[in-house]
């Protein structure tokens, strides 16, 4: 399955609501099984971003609907990338022309 880098920032409403966040993750964590998405780490991080999360989900539009989703509750907003496994890339550029 595809594994999914998110980086995460709280927006204000989700600094307000921060004593919420533990519980927040374990219920992303329920949906996410829900959707056939392995939560595979989270971390909160200090810097740019205020946590990172790893994931592997069937496809691009599971990942997005679930981030989307949310997103939609209004605590954070996200920036994810498709990671690529060693291997995955040396098929890929075994494939350049």
């Amino acid at each position: 399955m595809p594994v999914y880098v998110s980086l995460i920032n709280l927006t204000d409403q989700g600094i307000r609501t921060i004593k919420d966040d533990p519980n927040r993750v374990k219920s992303a964590s329920r949906i996410a099984d829900q959707e056939g998405i392995k939560l595979l780490a989270e971390w909160w991080t200090m810097g740019p971003y205020d946590a990172v999360m790893i994931t592997e989900a069937p496809d691009d539009e599971t990942i997005n609907r679930f981030l989307l989703g949310a997103g939609r509750q209004g605590n954070i907003r996200t920036v994810t990338l498709r990671a690529f496994t060693p291997d995955e890339m040396a098929q890929i550029i075994e494939r350049l022309e």
